[in-house]
């Protein structure tokens, strides 16, 4: 095997054999409603975001994938709420994920179509909490938030 074979086997080995970094975010609009997505693949429920773009970093993707899935601008970073790294936390790859608690405003108006079906604010009384209505492991990122937590699972 030559150099170029060595090369295109690494690179290969390094995109299939490793985790590929997203951010999520729960969005807190200035009335105190949370916004969560409704993905079009499962039809439930789940926190926005998405994966890192190639030479973008935490902030700037975390506001991308905020104004593409719901409308909204990203206003200010409040605070990291947890990394969550188990394999098993997204069905389709080994993903992690960062989890970002942001300020939030603008209209709420799904921008991607094609992978949302649907957005919209909560009261903290009215979230759906169940297991089952979340998609990946956002039910768990979500309490996190709720309770206060930083996590690093």
């Amino acid at each position: 095997m030559g150099q170029l074979g060595r090369f295109i086997f690494t690179v290969i080995g390094v995109i299939f054999r490793h985790p590929v970094t997203g951010v999520t975010v729960v969005p807190v609009l200035p009335d105190g409603q949370i916004v969560l997505i409704r993905r079009q693949d499962t039809g439930k429920w789940g926190l926005p975001g998405g994966l890192v773009d190639w030479g973008q970093d935490i902030p700037t993707t975390a506001k991308r994938e905020l104004q593409e899935e719901t409308g909204l601008e990203l206003v200010m970073i409040d605070r990291l709420v947890g990394v969550y790294s188990s394999s098993d936390r997204d069905p389709r790859l080994h993903s992690i994920s960062i989890l970002l608690a942001v300020q939030a405003q603008g209209v709420l108006q799904v921008q991607d179509t094609l992978e949302i079906a649907e957005v919209k604010a909560f009261s903290r009384e009215m979230l759906p909490l169940g297991r089952e209505e979340f998609s990946h492991d956002h039910q768990q990122q979500l309490q996190d938030y709720l309770q206060g937590k930083t996590t690093i699972a």
